[in-house]
């Protein structure tokens, strides 16, 4: 069996100390651990690098220093991505440029300035024919995407060979959903017989924070002399041969139904979510407002809530979708969404310039009714009802 793994590292760049903690010493550290321990074992990894900033603010620069001697032998290949994690295909062109360039930044200065970044992560695989072409133009090869991305059904992509993106040129590399969605050390150990080529993309949480490997199911399936492991440009060095094909936009949570029914992102726009509504209308009033005075004296100050304001997770925490069955929450947190819409409008108040009292005034009361809407949906409709 060849066994093609990829993980996603990512917390909030606002987030909580202690979230970010607990998942670098729940997972992050564990991860690190053992592929110290299997030199033989290989993965490809995406670090999104608003984590690593935070990392050098918290002091885990041992840390840092461990994954990048084992980028330098090897064992992890490092992909480039968004730097705050926002969702690309919904967002201006320009701030993809922008996000792109301080991922690519940020990994440079932190795991060497000869590293090599062939690769490239959607944020939650989310992709969109113009943002890949984007990508492309800043020199990616290849991306990693769900299979439902294929043709906008579960179960119909060969994970034997490599694709490529008619769009974009990029080379594609599908992730299987039914190996992703567990835990795949314990799942084969229960199902000792598949073969053939395994891809599985995960969040780095899942090995650690939100499984908790006590048989240590991971070490022993890489300990296998019939285990072959590989990086994604590995494995795509190997197919010299690919198969051209027209995406779908979609993302890796993205279901049939949603796809039919033209609802490409349903986790981060649903048609009918009133304050996902609302929330990008906020977005698009902070994305414009402070990029029209860039030259403000608090331009700086203002991007940095913009950026964290347009991270995906502000908009996802209201798609209250139910991930339960497969290791994550039920998308609904109040906390987390004013989290998010705190950071936009206070892009706005960071202006300066005088002229923008008007749009100043315009986000504080779509601000207020979002945090209305939020809040009276949660206390009538999800608050205590599993006890009425």
């Amino acid at each position: 069996m060849k066994w093609i793994n990829f993980f996603h590292l990512y917390q909030l760049a606002n987030a909580d100390s202690y979230v970010i903690e607990e998942a670098t010493e729940e997972s992050y550290k564990h991860i690190a651990e053992v592929l110290e321990q299997n030199p033989r074992a290989k993965i490809t990894m995406n670090i999104t690098g608003c984590l690593v900033l935070r990392w050098r603010q918290l002091g885990y620069n041992e840390l840092i220093g461990r994954f990048k001697k084992l980028v330098a032998q090897g064992q992890v290949e490092l992909v480039g991505s968004a730097a705050y994690h926002s969702l690309l295909p919904l967002i201006p062109q320009k701030e993809i440029k922008k996000q792109i360039e301080e991922d690519i930044n940020i990994l440079k200065d932190n795991f060497g300035k000869d590293i090599q970044l062939n690769g490239f992560f959607f944020p939650e695989m989310a992709y969109g024919k113009e943002a890949a072409r984007i990508v492309k133009k800043y020199g990616f090869e290849w991306a990693i995407l769900d299979e439902i991305s294929y043709n906008g059904r579960l179960g119909q992509v060969d994970h034997d060979k490599v694709y490529l993106d008619k769009a974009s040129g990029l080379k594609i590399v599908f992730r299987s959903r039914k190996y992703s969605s567990c835990y795949f050390p314990s799942f084969f150990k229960d199902n000792p017989d598949i073969s053939g080529t395994i891809i599985t993309g995960t969040d780095g949480e899942l090995y650690g924070l939100r499984h908790k490997d006590n048989s240590k199911h991971w070490q022993k399936l890489l300990k296998r002399d019939d285990l072959e492991t590989e990086t994604i440009s590995e494995f795509i060095s190997e197919h010299k041969k690919t198969t051209s094909t027209d995406l779908v936009p979609s993302s890796w949570e993205s279901a049939e139904e949603e796809l039919k029914e033209g609802n490409s992102y349903y986790l981060w726009h649903h048609k009918g979510n009133e304050i996902q509504d609302k929330i990008w209308e906020l977005a698009d009033l902070a994305y414009k407002t402070v990029e029209k005075y860039e030259k403000d004296g608090n331009y700086n100050w203002a991007r940095w809530h913009l950026v964290r304001g347009l991270a995906s997770c502000t908009f996802w925490w209201a798609s209250a979708k139910d991930f339960t069955p497969i290791f994550g929450p039920y998308a609904w947190n109040p906390d987390q969404v004013e989290r998010g819409i705190n950071e936009l409008v206070r892009a706005i108040r960071s202006l300066d310039d005088v002229k923008t009292r008007e749009a100043k005034i315009e986000a504080e009361k779509l601000y207020l009714d979002i945090k209305h809407l939020v809040w009276e949906k949660h206390w009538t409709y999800y608050w205590k009802r599993s006890e009425e």
